[in-house]
């Protein structure tokens, strides 16, 4: 194989069984250096993890070197274990975390986990750059900060400004030697064009004058008098840009919504048109057909209502689907097959399906609280999977662009901008203070001062970080969850179910664990989790539940107080039981068409949730001090719930 540059130099340093970070753009071939540290530690008889922030890219990791190295490959992701004692493990970086804290003896399982370590060489961190998640950037901090001595870290991150002083953070909390490696040149150079005011525009300039009409601003939203103008912006045809990318020989290409229903609206929208030959026809029906069956799709209806889409080469992608169904679609696109995908931005996070050109729906996204424009960073991730390497010269951008809805200095800001730096969002949970407390007690905080939070802040910001850390600590005691000879029962229990630790544990210490049946506990482990959308409705459950929600209230308001008293922010979060009556049916038995037909959320995002209260019923069922009567009633509840679309193990293992 040739290699670039900035891969022959990665190898090199991975030769020298060195640390290292890299930092190149998306498409740049990160995943080959990956590759190879695996192959060196196989040859040496040794092992590697990987791991990938989300379970999706965890799963296609597994396909694809399970496609290279068989079964020396294993994955654990919660709701998943295949082939666990092999030398090389695809992991989240939550179940990394987790080991490394059960192997320093913290759990059931630590003696296990401390001789899978005990085998690996190299760790390797895809998409390190998540350290600066808001929600799970902690798991990174974590993983990073405990990884023991004898593991070398490879870190993979998108461009970013700061990658030398993350570097220089990990040499100083491991007390190691880790190279940096950046690239910033991409293999296939990227070609930005616009679709404004009806027109595909070319340039920047072109943009300006005949976009903006030479101005930098526009008023905000509708057409109206500006500077003595009427203002009008003329309308984005999406049929005359899918013909520009046809006549122009630019397809296969990836169109990014921020609206899951929207992907599947334009894709309808295109009844006209029909990008495949005769040949490409059979070859995808069959092909798509193929693989219905060997995924059990052959009767749902939404793999039914694709196919019409499939056959003009056309298909939409988004995480309300069934997992099943989106694999099939991510195979019809490297196959080369499907020509257009209306596709989220979760397409874009790590999964390698590279197109010759991207479009923007547009340049603004919700950001958990606020719509905003894109970050400079994010826009690279999904603009990255233009140009195919060893296929492409170039790849193509299209932006389309309302000048009533982005600033023309924003849109600059935007696509020629310095991405943004990794910033530390480090809170460490209750979990993880007693795990903390177990192996240091009193001189955890210690530890605070080897986190990235602590490297990169204030004097003011750093104090403020270890104060939170202290007042949580004082609840916990409070609580007796711990005390001056280390973890209480209470605490050791608590340990192991990270995120819902004092709900769970103050149920469990009250008896109300002991009083339900499996499907009450997958009701109540479901509203933990849930997380509800904008415009969902809770409907009011029957009274045969309504004890469910008075227990778990009963100890949450208990939780709260303390937090209150202790100003503990955010708060342990809410439950929310609007998916009570669709567990409960799913746990009776029904079948996953039935029961849709009731249920008004998402196939994707029911099973998603499903596979999240699996993961959680096996971590209470092998907390240290859970009752033989509740491991019990777990191992029943997961029983009820992971079977058909839900079990994931099957979908991988297919």
């Amino acid at each position: 194989m040739i290699y670039d540059e900035f891969q022959k130099k990665a190898i090199q340093v991975i030769d020298e069984e060195k640390s290292l970070l890299v930092s190149a753009p998306t498409g740049a071939g990160k995943t080959v250096i990956a590759e190879y540290a695996i192959n060196q530690a196989l040859a040496r008889g040794e092992g590697a993890i990987y791991t990938a922030p989300v379970k999706a890219l965890s799963n296609q990791k597994f396909r694809d070197f399970r496609d290279q190295y068989g079964d020396k490959i294993g994955i654990l992701t919660g709701d998943v274990s295949i082939n666990p004692d092999a030398p090389v493990l695809i992991m989240t970086t939550e179940i990394y975390r987790n080991t490394l804290f059960s192997a320093q003896g913290g759990s059931a399982s630590g003696g296990e986990n401390s001789n899978r370590l005990e085998k690996i060489r190299w760790v390797i961190f895809d998409e390190v750059h998540y350290l600066d998640d808001l929600e799970r950037g902690t798991v990174w901090e974590e993983a990073i900060m405990f990884s023991p001595p004898h593991l070398e870290l490879l870190c993979l991150s998108a461009t970013v400004p700061n990658v030398e002083e993350v570097a220089r953070w990990i040499r100083t909390v491991l007390n190691r030697p880790i190279e940096v490696i950046v690239e910033t040149h991409r293999p296939v150079p990227l070609v930005k064009l616009f679709q404004c005011q009806g027109k595909i525009l070319n340039s920047t300039e072109k943009l300006k004058k005949q976009g903006y009409l030479g101005r930098q601003t526009w008023p905000r939203f509708g057409g109206h008098q500006f500077g003595g103008h009427f203002l009008r912006a003329m309308p984005n045809r999406i049929d005359k840009l899918v013909s520009h990318l046809q006549n122009e020989k630019r397809l296969p290409a990836i169109y990014f919504t921020f609206g899951r229903r929207r992907t599947e609206r334009l894709a309808s929208e295109l009844p006209h048109f029909d990008f495949l030959d005769e040949s490409e026809r059979k070859q995808i029906k069959q092909m798509y057909d193929e693989l219905c069956v060997q995924f059990d799709l052959t009767k749902e209806i939404s793999a039914q209502n694709m196919k019409p889409l499939i056959i003009r080469g056309i298909a939409f992608h988004h995480a309300g689907m069934l997992p099943t169904l989106k694999e099939v679609i991510e195979r019809l696109f490297t196959s080369r097959l499907l020509k257009l995908i209306f596709t989220t931005e979760t397409f874009a996070l790590g999964i390698n399906m590279p197109a010759r050109s991207v479009a923007f729906d547009e340049l603004r996204k919700f950001y958990g609280t606020h719509f905003a424009n894109l970050r400079t960073r994010d826009f690279y991730q999904m603009a990255g999977r233009a140009g195919r390497r060893g296929m492409d010269n170039e790849g193509f951008v299209y932006c389309r662009i309302n000048p009533h809805q982005i600033e023309f200095g924003q849109v600059l800001k935007m696509i020629n901008g310095k991405t943004e730096s990794i910033k530390s969002q480090f809170n460490a949970t209750y979990a993880t203070l007693l795990n903390l407390y177990r192996t240091y007690g009193e001189k955890l905080f210690e530890i605070y001062p080897r986190s990235l939070h602590h490297f990169q802040n204030s004097d003011q910001t750093r104090e403020k970080g270890l104060d939170l850390m202290k007042r949580k600590c004082d609840l916990l005691r409070e609580m007796n969850y711990l005390n001056e000879e280390g973890l209480t029962t209470k605490g050791e229990f608590a340990s192991c179910l990270y995120g819902y630790e004092l709900v769970l544990s103050e149920m469990n210490e009250r008896g109300f664990l002991e009083m339900m049946n499996p499907t009450q506990l997958n009701i109540v482990l479901l509203a933990l989790i849930y997380e509800p959308r904008k415009n969902d409705i809770a409907h009011p459950l029957p009274k045969r539940m309504r004890d469910l929600v008075h227990w778990v209230d009963n100890v949450l308001g208990q939780v709260h107080r303390r937090e209150s008293k202790h100003k503990i922010k955010p708060y342990t979060k809410h439950p929310y039981f609007h998916l009570s009556m669709d567990m409960e049916k799913w746990s009776s038995g029904v079948s996953f068409d039935e029961l849709m037909r009731s249920c008004e959320t998402d196939e994707g995002e029911l099973i998603r949730y499903f596979r999240m209260v699996i993961q959680l019923l096996r971590e209470l069922k092998h907390a240290p001090h859970t009752s033989d009567y509740v491991r019990q009633t777990t191992s029943k509840a997961v029983v009820l719930i992971n079977r058909d679309l839900v079990d994931a193990e099957k979908q991988l293992r297919a």
